[in-house]
């Protein structure tokens, strides 16, 4: 399956609704196989890797995009599909759509991320050759969409806006907790790391997220409060696990930060079920305020009291169930997490209104009729093609 829950939640759902599925993703961690199927759906992998730079991001997209046009025709010539849903980044895989428009086959632009947002995130740059490109391609995703999928309203606003879709071709659908399989584990080994309380960030670690900010508060915390009951713990692989274990020796943060690397859902599921509160470290900016951070939810869903910067999207989806900090401001960013830690009663309370928020709305059950939909909108079929870059 893919490394990105959110293609694997989407197959499962449209598997279920009755349409036969095949997915093309990256090969990742524990899943190297070229070819399988799993639970009925047909999964075909592409190797890759990890860029950090801007001519690393250029050949590893150039190199993906020639490997899943390959896998494409692949798969249409055994299965005839007649939708393909392209997941970003990145914003090439409308090239693909084009030239299987010219066999019938329907394209669905589900965005994950904002491709221009994201790279003046990346590089802090807004102009330029490759910024234009990331623009034109995003373009170019919308015009050649019969339908779009956003992520938040956020995103819908902007497929109408910047990508001129009609609004009725644009479907919400939320990367909510799946609560039927995203759940405390039936047997919970108790592990806080020695200490009294658990800190935890589950999520990618890239450059673009936040985590020296987070392990800025984190050393004000264990040297300027000189609090000694707390353990914080970074779930997650990415592209800055050295340098980040790299500061956090350099700020004799040893015994109090773990970095765990890329782990399984399960072993996910347990550090939220060992946690006292999540913390979601991601800096405000033109990315990240438009951005509904999936770690936020899946904290809520764990009833956990929730850490972040002010951030647009991110006060809309956690509401009353989260303390927010000045937005890039480490040392705010602490006092909020103090204040929970210091009390039992406030971690309790915020973590019971964020449960009730994604029992009641954002949970996967909900979401997955909105997607059921755009595929009914786009055309009546029996086969569908997922092609993510996305692990």
């Amino acid at each position: 399956m893919p490394l990105d829950r959110r293609v694997w939640k989407e197959a499962c759902a449209l598997r279920d609704a009755g349409y036969r599925v095949s997915i093309i993703c990256p090969k990742g961690k524990g899943f190297s196989t070229g070819h399988e199927v799993l639970d009925g759906i047909e999964i075909y992998r592409h190797r890759t890797w990890e860029a950090s730079s801007i001519p690393g991001y250029f050949l590893e997209y150039v190199v993906a995009l020639l490997a899943e046009f390959v896998l494409t025709l692949k798969v249409f010539i055994r299965t005839r599909f007649k939708i393909l849903q392209a997941c970003n980044p990145p914003d090439t895989i409308f090239v693909i759509a084009l030239l299987m428009k010219l066999f019938g086959v329907r394209f669905i632009f589900d965005q994950h991320d904002l491709g221009p947002e994201l790279f003046e995130a990346k590089f802090g740059k807004r102009d330029g050759l490759l910024y234009k490109m990331s623009r034109m391609f995003e373009w170019c995703s919308f015009r050649a969409a019969n339908t779009c999928i956003a992520t938040n309203e956020s995103f819908k606003e902007i497929a109408i806006t910047r990508g001129g879709k009609h609004p009725d071709s644009v479907f919400v659908v939320r990367n909510c907790p799946d609560l039927t399989s995203f759940r405390h584990p039936q047997i919970i080994t108790n592990n806080k790391f020695g200490r009294e309380l658990l800190v935890t960030y589950v999520g990618f670690m890239g450059s673009q997220d936040g985590l020296e900010l987070l392990l800025q508060s984190i050393e004000h915390i264990v040297k300027r409060e000189n609090r000694q009951d707390t353990h914080f713990v970074l779930v997650g692989g990415g592209t800055v696990l050295h340098q980040l274990q790299a500061t956090i020796t350099q700020k004799g943060l040893d015994d109090y930060v773990t970095l765990t690397g890329q782990v399984s859902h399960e072993e996910v599921a347990m550090y939220l079920s060992n946690a006292d509160l999540g913390v979601a470290p991601d800096p405000k900016n033109v990315m990240n305020d438009k951005l509904t951070m999936v770690k936020i939810l899946e904290y809520m869903a764990f009833s956990l009291p929730v850490v972040l910067f002010n951030l647009e999207e991110g006060r809309r989806i956690a509401g009353p169930a989260a303390l927010y900090a000045v937005p890039n401001d480490p040392v705010d960013f602490a006092d909020q997490m103090t204040q929970l830690l210091n009390s039992r009663e406030l971690r309790q309370q915020l973590g019971e209104k964020g449960r009730k928020r994604i029992e009641e709305r954002l949970n996967w059950e909900v979401e997955k009729r909105s997607l059921i939909q755009a595929y009914e909108s786009t055309l009546e079929n029996n086969h569908v093609l997922c092609v993510s870059q996305n692990q």
